[in-house]
């Protein structure tokens, strides 16, 4: 497991630039955890601390409010991370993970982490890059949930998650119409209305369980 772990730390920003053999110290402090579908990794608000880093599956992150109303943040895969927020804080969780499918992570302790921390120190200034990207990330999610309608949220979603691969932009593993509308707040009913159209307007295809982009998506509808 070491190895896939450390192969997942060499795709995190912030300690891809360090040495293997820090990097490989890193990853014998993981610990495997699997996961079954619909388990609920962390919980917002929750006083937990450990950095995830994924090795299969797939996790929704999401955040709620007191009438449990959820708007989904991302989606992730295997590759990606989550949890590093906790790392230099001591804040509650702001957001929830729970599993999408049958998930396996490397999963490093605020502990292991700062001990290792201290060794490697540059990596801090990386950190707090990344701490800013996040607010930045958040102002705009904020700004784009304001001052934009549920089309304009639902094709800025889309382009999100586009891949270019040649001349075809592609979404794998598209998300369901629910997990779109709890991306964007709105209804699914909304939602499956704007697919409607611009599938019928061939600007969108669906390809098993990827979705195909056929040509620029409209601005606005």
């Amino acid at each position: 497991m070491q190895q896939e772990v450390f192969t997942g730390l060499k795709k995190i920003p912030f300690l891809s630039d360090l040495s293997d053999e820090a990097l490989i110290a890193l990853a014998e402090k993981a610990k495997p955890a699997k996961f079954p579908k619909q388990a609920t990794i962390i919980m917002e608000g929750d006083e937990t601390s450990s950095l995830y880093i994924m090795l299969s599956g797939k996790v929704r992150v999401f955040s709620s409010d007191d009438k449990s109303k959820e708007i989904t943040l991302l989606i992730q895969e295997p590759g990606s991370y989550f949890g590093e927020l906790a790392l230099l804080t001591d804040e509650p969780r702001s957001a929830s993970v729970v599993t999408l499918e049958t998930t396996t992570c490397g999963v490093i302790s605020k502990s292991d982490f700062i001990n290792w921390l201290r060794i490697h120190p540059d990596v801090a200034i990386a950190l707090l890059g990344v701490l800013s990207k996040k607010i930045r990330q958040l102002t705009d999610k904020v700004r784009l949930m304001a001052l934009s309608n549920v089309y304009e949220r639902t094709v800025k979603a889309l382009q999100a998650m586009v891949v270019v691969e040649g001349n075809v932009s592609i979404i794998h593993n598209r998300p369901t119409q629910q997990d779109l509308a709890s991306m964007v707040g709105a209804s699914r009913e909304m939602v499956n209305k704007i697919m409607h159209e611009l599938t019928k307007g061939g600007y969108i295809e669906v390809q098993d369980k990827a979705l195909i982009i056929n040509k620029k998506l409209p601005s606005s509808w």
